[in-house]
Protein backbone atom coordinates (compact mmCIF):
# COMPACT_ATOMS: atom_id res chain seq x y z
CA UNK A 1 0.00 0.00 0.00
CA UNK A 2 1.34 3.18 -1.15
CA UNK A 3 1.80 6.39 1.25
CA UNK A 4 -1.06 8.05 -0.06
CA UNK A 5 -3.30 5.50 0.16
CA UNK A 6 -2.11 5.10 4.13
CA UNK A 7 -2.67 8.99 4.85
CA UNK A 8 -6.12 9.13 3.31
CA UNK A 9 -7.23 6.00 5.27
CA UNK A 10 -5.94 7.96 8.89
CA UNK A 11 -7.58 10.52 7.63
CA UNK A 12 -11.05 9.25 7.21
CA UNK A 13 -11.04 7.65 10.22
CA UNK A 14 -9.90 10.45 12.24
CA UNK A 15 -13.12 11.82 10.43
CA UNK A 16 -15.20 9.61 11.28
CA UNK A 17 -13.83 9.12 14.96
CA UNK A 18 -14.63 13.26 15.26
CA UNK A 19 -17.90 12.68 13.70
CA UNK A 20 -18.57 10.04 16.45
CA UNK A 21 -17.80 12.36 19.12
CA UNK A 22 -19.26 15.17 17.96
CA UNK A 23 -22.90 13.12 17.49
CA UNK A 24 -22.26 11.66 21.34
CA UNK A 25 -21.85 15.37 22.37
CA UNK A 26 -24.80 16.62 20.37
CA UNK A 27 -26.66 13.37 21.69
CA UNK A 28 -26.07 14.64 25.56
CA UNK A 29 -26.63 18.02 25.12
CA UNK A 30 -29.91 17.34 23.51
CA UNK A 31 -30.32 15.07 26.86
CA UNK A 32 -33.72 16.07 29.04
CA UNK A 33 -33.80 16.71 32.22
CA UNK A 34 -35.87 15.31 34.52
CA UNK A 35 -37.97 17.60 36.53
CA UNK A 36 -41.54 17.58 38.10
CA UNK A 37 -44.16 19.84 36.25
CA UNK A 38 -46.82 21.72 37.74
CA UNK A 39 -49.61 23.44 36.77
CA UNK A 40 -50.24 26.77 38.39
CA UNK A 41 -53.42 26.66 40.43
CA UNK A 42 -56.05 28.81 42.97
CA UNK A 43 -55.71 27.39 45.50
CA UNK A 44 -56.74 28.49 49.51
CA UNK A 45 -53.56 30.03 51.51
CA UNK A 46 -53.10 30.37 55.00
CA UNK A 47 -49.82 32.43 56.31
CA UNK A 48 -48.62 30.92 60.18
CA UNK A 49 -46.05 30.85 62.60
CA UNK A 50 -44.35 28.33 63.94
CA UNK A 51 -42.87 28.18 67.66
CA UNK A 52 -42.46 26.09 70.76
CA UNK A 53 -42.97 27.52 74.41
CA UNK A 54 -44.70 25.83 77.64
CA UNK A 55 -48.11 26.43 79.50
CA UNK A 56 -48.15 28.60 82.13
CA UNK A 57 -51.32 29.91 84.26
CA UNK A 58 -51.70 33.50 83.65
CA UNK A 59 -51.19 34.54 87.88
CA UNK A 60 -49.88 33.01 90.08
CA UNK A 61 -47.78 33.75 93.70
CA UNK A 62 -44.95 32.39 95.33
CA UNK A 63 -45.17 32.90 98.45
CA UNK A 64 -42.56 32.67 100.82
CA UNK A 65 -42.10 33.60 104.36
CA UNK A 66 -41.30 37.01 105.76
CA UNK A 67 -39.45 35.60 108.63
CA UNK A 68 -37.42 32.66 109.69
CA UNK A 69 -38.79 29.94 112.20
CA UNK A 70 -39.61 25.83 111.66
CA UNK A 71 -42.99 24.68 110.25
CA UNK A 72 -44.73 23.40 113.16
CA UNK A 73 -47.78 22.89 111.29
CA UNK A 74 -48.66 22.20 107.31
CA UNK A 75 -52.27 21.80 106.27
CA UNK A 76 -52.53 21.42 102.49
CA UNK A 77 -50.88 19.41 99.78
CA UNK A 78 -49.65 19.15 96.51
CA UNK A 79 -52.74 19.76 93.75
CA UNK A 80 -55.04 20.76 96.38
CA UNK A 81 -57.37 23.51 95.62
CA UNK A 82 -57.24 26.69 98.17
CA UNK A 83 -59.29 29.47 98.89
CA UNK A 84 -58.28 32.62 99.09
CA UNK A 85 -58.25 33.36 102.96
CA UNK A 86 -57.34 29.99 103.58
CA UNK A 87 -54.71 28.79 106.25
CA UNK A 88 -51.93 26.84 104.40
CA UNK A 89 -49.16 26.48 107.29
CA UNK A 90 -47.91 27.56 110.80
CA UNK A 91 -44.57 28.98 111.94
CA UNK A 92 -43.12 28.19 115.19
CA UNK A 93 -44.78 31.22 116.84
CA UNK A 94 -43.29 30.90 120.64
CA UNK A 95 -40.23 33.51 119.83
CA UNK A 96 -42.82 35.97 118.74
CA UNK A 97 -45.30 35.82 120.79
CA UNK A 98 -42.37 36.44 124.10
CA UNK A 99 -41.84 39.73 121.85
CA UNK A 100 -45.46 40.40 122.24
CA UNK A 101 -45.64 39.72 125.58
CA UNK A 102 -42.48 42.09 126.07
CA UNK A 103 -43.52 44.34 124.37
CA UNK A 104 -47.45 44.65 125.99
CA UNK A 105 -45.40 45.12 128.88
CA UNK A 106 -43.24 47.84 128.19
CA UNK A 107 -46.57 49.61 126.60
CA UNK A 108 -47.61 49.27 130.22
CA UNK A 109 -45.09 50.81 131.62
CA UNK A 110 -44.84 53.45 129.37
CA UNK A 111 -48.37 54.12 130.45
CA UNK A 112 -47.64 53.98 133.96
CA UNK A 113 -44.45 55.86 133.64
CA UNK A 114 -46.93 58.69 131.88
CA UNK A 115 -50.02 59.00 134.45
CA UNK A 116 -46.91 59.42 136.71
CA UNK A 117 -45.31 62.19 134.72
CA UNK A 118 -48.97 63.85 134.73
CA UNK A 119 -49.72 63.63 138.50
CA UNK A 120 -46.22 65.23 138.79
CA UNK A 121 -46.77 68.04 136.51
CA UNK A 122 -50.08 69.02 138.13
CA UNK A 123 -48.71 69.25 141.53
CA UNK A 124 -45.46 71.10 139.90
CA UNK A 125 -48.35 73.69 138.44
CA UNK A 126 -50.92 73.85 141.54
CA UNK A 127 -47.58 74.34 144.00
CA UNK A 128 -46.19 77.59 141.80
CA UNK A 129 -50.09 78.47 141.43
CA UNK A 130 -50.73 78.66 145.24
CA UNK A 131 -47.16 79.88 145.74
CA UNK A 132 -47.80 82.77 142.92
CA UNK A 133 -51.04 83.61 145.53
CA UNK A 134 -49.32 84.14 148.50
CA UNK A 135 -46.87 86.47 147.39
CA UNK A 136 -49.57 88.69 145.72
CA UNK A 137 -50.68 88.67 149.31
CA UNK A 138 -47.72 88.74 151.02
CA UNK A 139 -44.12 89.63 149.13
CA UNK A 140 -41.95 89.06 152.50
CA UNK A 141 -43.27 85.21 153.00
CA UNK A 142 -42.38 83.97 149.56
CA UNK A 143 -38.31 84.93 148.01
CA UNK A 144 -38.12 85.42 144.25
CA UNK A 145 -35.84 82.83 144.28
CA UNK A 146 -38.31 80.41 145.97
CA UNK A 147 -40.65 81.34 142.89
CA UNK A 148 -38.35 81.15 140.29
CA UNK A 149 -37.39 77.13 141.31
CA UNK A 150 -41.00 76.32 141.44
CA UNK A 151 -41.53 77.71 137.70
CA UNK A 152 -38.68 75.92 136.90
CA UNK A 153 -40.11 72.68 138.55
CA UNK A 154 -43.67 72.89 136.52
CA UNK A 155 -41.51 73.24 133.11
CA UNK A 156 -39.12 70.21 133.78
CA UNK A 157 -42.56 68.54 134.77
CA UNK A 158 -44.47 69.41 131.53
CA UNK A 159 -40.93 68.08 129.40
CA UNK A 160 -41.11 65.19 131.54
CA UNK A 161 -44.74 64.50 131.20
CA UNK A 162 -44.41 65.28 126.76
CA UNK A 163 -41.47 62.61 126.97
CA UNK A 164 -43.94 60.31 128.61
CA UNK A 165 -46.24 60.67 126.24
CA UNK A 166 -44.21 59.75 123.46
CA UNK A 167 -42.89 56.94 125.00
CA UNK A 168 -45.83 55.33 125.06
CA UNK A 169 -46.25 55.86 121.51
CA UNK A 170 -43.26 54.17 120.92
CA UNK A 171 -44.22 51.11 122.86
CA UNK A 172 -47.32 51.03 120.99
CA UNK A 173 -45.36 50.84 118.00
CA UNK A 174 -43.15 48.21 118.92
CA UNK A 175 -46.04 46.02 120.02
CA UNK A 176 -47.41 46.77 116.84
CA UNK A 177 -44.47 44.95 114.94
CA UNK A 178 -44.32 42.27 117.51
CA UNK A 179 -47.74 41.85 116.63
CA UNK A 180 -47.61 42.16 113.05
CA UNK A 181 -44.10 39.84 113.05
CA UNK A 182 -46.72 37.09 114.70
CA UNK A 183 -49.46 37.81 112.27
CA UNK A 184 -47.01 36.40 109.62
CA UNK A 185 -46.04 33.16 111.43
CA UNK A 186 -49.01 32.15 109.73
CA UNK A 187 -49.19 31.97 106.17
CA UNK A 188 -52.95 32.01 104.64
CA UNK A 189 -53.69 31.86 100.69
CA UNK A 190 -53.78 35.42 99.20
CA UNK A 191 -56.01 34.20 96.26
CA UNK A 192 -58.12 31.19 94.97
CA UNK A 193 -56.13 28.51 92.89
CA UNK A 194 -54.27 24.89 93.01
CA UNK A 195 -50.92 24.17 95.04
CA UNK A 196 -48.78 23.66 91.94
CA UNK A 197 -45.58 23.50 93.59
CA UNK A 198 -44.88 23.00 97.55
CA UNK A 199 -41.09 23.03 98.78
CA UNK A 200 -41.69 22.52 102.18
CA UNK A 201 -42.66 19.85 104.73
CA UNK A 202 -43.47 19.74 108.39
CA UNK A 203 -40.62 19.68 110.85
CA UNK A 204 -38.44 22.55 107.98
CA UNK A 205 -36.86 25.55 108.79
CA UNK A 206 -38.50 28.44 106.70
CA UNK A 207 -35.91 30.72 105.65
CA UNK A 208 -36.62 34.74 105.30
CA UNK A 209 -37.36 35.19 101.41
CA UNK A 210 -35.15 38.26 101.00
CA UNK A 211 -32.25 35.72 101.58
CA UNK A 212 -32.54 33.90 99.13
CA UNK A 213 -35.98 34.44 96.56
CA UNK A 214 -35.63 30.69 95.14
CA UNK A 215 -34.65 28.60 98.33
CA UNK A 216 -37.18 30.69 100.14
CA UNK A 217 -40.04 29.91 98.33
CA UNK A 218 -42.30 27.56 99.97
CA UNK A 219 -44.78 27.09 97.91
CA UNK A 220 -46.96 28.60 94.54
CA UNK A 221 -50.20 28.90 93.85
CA UNK A 222 -51.87 29.15 90.30
CA UNK A 223 -55.49 30.10 88.64
CA UNK A 224 -55.63 26.94 86.11
CA UNK A 225 -58.61 28.55 84.47
CA UNK A 226 -56.68 31.06 82.64
CA UNK A 227 -53.62 30.04 80.65
CA UNK A 228 -51.09 30.86 78.49
CA UNK A 229 -48.50 29.80 76.35
CA UNK A 230 -45.45 31.71 76.00
CA UNK A 231 -43.40 31.02 72.72
CA UNK A 232 -39.83 32.91 71.53
CA UNK A 233 -40.47 33.84 68.15
CA UNK A 234 -37.23 34.83 65.50
CA UNK A 235 -37.16 38.55 65.19
CA UNK A 236 -37.63 37.51 61.05
CA UNK A 237 -41.05 36.56 61.97
CA UNK A 238 -42.25 38.52 65.11
CA UNK A 239 -43.03 41.89 62.62
CA UNK A 240 -45.71 39.29 61.05
CA UNK A 241 -47.67 38.59 64.17
CA UNK A 242 -50.42 41.00 65.97
CA UNK A 243 -52.50 41.24 68.72
CA UNK A 244 -55.31 39.36 68.26
CA UNK A 245 -54.41 36.63 66.30
CA UNK A 246 -56.01 33.79 66.05
CA UNK A 247 -53.12 30.65 67.00
CA UNK A 248 -53.42 26.45 66.75
CA UNK A 249 -52.11 24.83 70.03
CA UNK A 250 -50.75 21.54 70.21
CA UNK A 251 -49.32 20.30 74.08
CA UNK A 252 -47.25 17.80 73.45
CA UNK A 253 -49.20 15.98 76.48
CA UNK A 254 -52.03 15.41 75.07
CA UNK A 255 -50.62 14.11 71.41
CA UNK A 256 -50.40 15.85 67.93
CA UNK A 257 -54.20 14.63 67.54
CA UNK A 258 -55.30 17.38 69.95
CA UNK A 259 -55.51 20.80 69.07
CA UNK A 260 -56.37 23.93 71.22
CA UNK A 261 -57.54 27.87 69.91
CA UNK A 262 -55.29 30.07 71.68
CA UNK A 263 -55.53 34.06 70.58
CA UNK A 264 -52.11 36.41 70.80
CA UNK A 265 -52.85 38.78 74.13
CA UNK A 266 -48.98 40.11 74.20
CA UNK A 267 -45.95 40.71 71.79
CA UNK A 268 -42.96 41.84 73.88
CA UNK A 269 -41.32 45.31 72.95
CA UNK A 270 -37.02 43.88 74.15
CA UNK A 271 -35.67 41.01 72.77
CA UNK A 272 -34.97 38.16 74.37
CA UNK A 273 -31.22 38.02 74.24
CA UNK A 274 -29.04 34.75 74.96
CA UNK A 275 -27.21 34.55 77.20
CA UNK A 276 -23.50 36.01 76.58
CA UNK A 277 -22.10 33.01 78.80
CA UNK A 278 -23.89 30.96 76.65
CA UNK A 279 -22.71 31.95 73.31
CA UNK A 280 -19.27 30.50 71.44
CA UNK A 281 -19.13 33.32 69.27
CA UNK A 282 -20.19 37.00 68.89
CA UNK A 283 -23.58 36.30 67.22
CA UNK A 284 -26.76 36.04 69.52
CA UNK A 285 -29.83 34.71 68.97
CA UNK A 286 -32.03 37.56 68.77
CA UNK A 287 -36.20 36.31 69.68
CA UNK A 288 -39.04 38.04 71.51
CA UNK A 289 -41.55 36.67 73.81
CA UNK A 290 -45.12 36.24 72.55
CA UNK A 291 -47.94 35.43 74.90
CA UNK A 292 -51.15 33.33 73.74
CA UNK A 293 -53.98 32.95 75.40
CA UNK A 294 -55.54 29.02 75.44
CA UNK A 295 -59.43 29.22 75.24
CA UNK A 296 -61.02 26.42 77.30
CA UNK A 297 -58.03 24.71 78.79
CA UNK A 298 -58.26 21.08 79.98
CA UNK A 299 -58.91 21.40 83.48
CA UNK A 300 -55.95 18.46 83.86
CA UNK A 301 -53.67 20.59 82.32
CA UNK A 302 -50.52 21.62 84.07
CA UNK A 303 -47.94 24.35 84.50
CA UNK A 304 -44.82 23.61 82.00
CA UNK A 305 -46.58 21.25 79.68
CA UNK A 306 -44.19 21.96 76.55
CA UNK A 307 -46.69 23.55 73.48
CA UNK A 308 -45.80 24.49 70.29
CA UNK A 309 -48.55 27.22 68.65
CA UNK A 310 -49.25 28.03 65.22
CA UNK A 311 -50.02 31.69 65.17
CA UNK A 312 -52.50 32.70 61.83
CA UNK A 313 -51.16 35.55 60.71
CA UNK A 314 -52.56 36.05 56.93
CA UNK A 315 -55.30 33.96 54.75
CA UNK A 316 -55.80 34.01 50.92
CA UNK A 317 -59.07 32.39 49.24
CA UNK A 318 -58.82 31.23 45.72
CA UNK A 319 -55.32 32.75 44.83
CA UNK A 320 -52.95 32.03 41.98
CA UNK A 321 -50.47 29.84 43.87
CA UNK A 322 -47.29 28.47 42.87
CA UNK A 323 -44.94 26.10 44.90
CA UNK A 324 -42.17 27.02 47.05
CA UNK A 325 -39.61 25.20 45.66
CA UNK A 326 -40.84 26.13 42.73
CA UNK A 327 -39.05 29.95 43.17
CA UNK A 328 -35.65 30.38 42.12
CA UNK A 329 -33.31 33.63 42.11
CA UNK A 330 -31.26 34.11 38.60
CA UNK A 331 -28.15 36.03 38.88
CA UNK A 332 -27.53 38.39 35.93
CA UNK A 333 -29.82 37.01 33.81
CA UNK A 334 -31.12 39.18 31.01
CA UNK A 335 -34.25 40.55 32.25
CA UNK A 336 -37.22 41.75 29.99
CA UNK A 337 -36.94 45.64 29.53
CA UNK A 338 -39.33 47.47 31.10
CA UNK A 339 -42.03 47.85 28.77
CA UNK A 340 -42.24 43.94 27.85
CA UNK A 341 -41.70 43.14 31.40
CA UNK A 342 -44.70 45.05 32.17
CA UNK A 343 -46.57 43.42 29.70
CA UNK A 344 -45.59 40.12 30.86
CA UNK A 345 -46.17 41.09 34.53
CA UNK A 346 -49.12 43.38 34.18
CA UNK A 347 -48.31 46.87 36.31
CA UNK A 348 -46.66 45.37 39.17
CA UNK A 349 -43.02 45.57 38.95
CA UNK A 350 -40.40 43.28 39.26
CA UNK A 351 -38.82 42.54 42.61
CA UNK A 352 -35.31 43.05 42.92
CA UNK A 353 -33.46 40.75 44.62
CA UNK A 354 -29.87 42.51 43.39
CA UNK A 355 -28.05 44.59 41.16
CA UNK A 356 -29.71 42.44 38.50
CA UNK A 357 -30.84 39.13 40.78
CA UNK A 358 -34.56 38.44 40.32
CA UNK A 359 -37.03 35.94 41.91
CA UNK A 360 -38.95 33.63 39.22
CA UNK A 361 -39.99 30.24 38.06
CA UNK A 362 -38.67 28.21 34.91
CA UNK A 363 -41.88 27.90 32.42
CA UNK A 364 -42.42 25.09 30.90
CA UNK A 365 -43.44 25.47 26.71
CA UNK A 366 -45.22 23.14 24.46
CA UNK A 367 -41.87 21.80 23.38
CA UNK A 368 -40.59 21.21 26.81
CA UNK A 369 -38.43 23.85 26.44
CA UNK A 370 -37.90 25.93 29.50
CA UNK A 371 -37.91 29.87 29.85
CA UNK A 372 -37.39 31.53 32.80
CA UNK A 373 -39.90 34.49 34.07
CA UNK A 374 -39.50 36.79 36.91
CA UNK A 375 -42.65 36.97 39.53
CA UNK A 376 -43.89 38.64 42.28
CA UNK A 377 -44.87 36.72 45.34
CA UNK A 378 -46.98 37.25 48.23
CA UNK A 379 -47.94 35.51 51.26
CA UNK A 380 -46.67 32.14 52.17
CA UNK A 381 -48.20 29.42 53.24
CA UNK A 382 -46.86 25.99 54.91
CA UNK A 383 -45.86 24.65 50.83
CA UNK A 384 -47.32 27.27 48.73
CA UNK A 385 -46.40 30.63 47.52
CA UNK A 386 -49.00 33.25 46.70
CA UNK A 387 -48.11 34.95 43.22
CA UNK A 388 -49.51 37.98 42.59
CA UNK A 389 -48.43 39.06 38.81
CA UNK A 390 -45.78 37.51 36.35
CA UNK A 391 -47.81 33.83 35.53
CA UNK A 392 -51.19 32.81 34.01
CA UNK A 393 -53.52 30.03 35.54
CA UNK A 394 -52.72 26.77 34.29
CA UNK A 395 -49.24 27.62 33.08
CA UNK A 396 -46.85 24.86 33.48
CA UNK A 397 -43.70 25.63 35.62
CA UNK A 398 -40.50 23.71 37.34
CA UNK A 399 -41.75 22.42 40.39
CA UNK A 400 -38.78 20.11 41.33
CA UNK A 401 -36.30 18.56 42.28
CA UNK A 402 -34.14 21.70 43.83
CA UNK A 403 -30.88 20.19 42.39
CA UNK A 404 -32.75 20.48 38.75
CA UNK A 405 -34.15 24.20 39.27
CA UNK A 406 -30.77 25.34 40.22
CA UNK A 407 -29.15 23.77 37.48
CA UNK A 408 -32.15 24.94 35.17
CA UNK A 409 -30.61 27.34 32.18
CA UNK A 410 -33.13 28.95 29.34
CA UNK A 411 -34.48 26.86 26.72
CA UNK A 412 -33.24 23.87 28.43
CA UNK A 413 -34.90 20.30 27.50
CA UNK A 414 -37.11 19.06 30.51
CA UNK A 415 -38.77 15.45 30.79
CA UNK A 416 -41.40 15.26 33.14
CA UNK A 417 -40.82 12.82 35.91
CA UNK A 418 -44.16 10.75 37.20
CA UNK A 419 -44.96 11.49 41.11
CA UNK A 420 -46.95 8.90 42.80
CA UNK A 421 -46.96 10.31 46.15
CA UNK A 422 -47.60 14.43 46.01
CA UNK A 423 -48.14 16.34 48.80
CA UNK A 424 -51.58 17.79 49.74
CA UNK A 425 -51.59 21.85 49.37
CA UNK A 426 -52.21 24.09 52.20
CA UNK A 427 -56.44 24.06 51.53
CA UNK A 428 -56.35 20.41 52.26
CA UNK A 429 -53.99 20.70 54.65
CA UNK A 430 -56.12 22.57 56.85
Amino acid sequence: MSKRAKWSIGIVLVAALALVMVLGAMKKGNKATEVRIEPVKMRDLVASVTASGQVSPRTKVDLSADLSGRIVRLAVKEGQMVSKGQFLLQIDPSNYEGDVQRAEAGLASARAQAAQSRANLEQARATHRRSSEIRKVNPTLISDEQLEQLRTAEDVNVALSESARHQVDVSAAALRTARSSLGKTTIIAPMSGRITRLNVEEGETAIMGTLNRDAATLLTISDMSVLETKIKVDETDVSRISVGDSAIIEIDAFGSDTTFVGEVVKISNSSLRASALGQAGGDQAIDYEVIVQLKNPPTDTRPDFSATARIITDMRKSVLSIPIIALTVRENESVPNKDSAQSVLGKQPVKQIGKKDVEGVFIVGSDNKVTFRPVRIGIAGDEYFEVLSGLRADERIVAGSYQAIRELKDSALVRETKVTDKKKPDSEAK
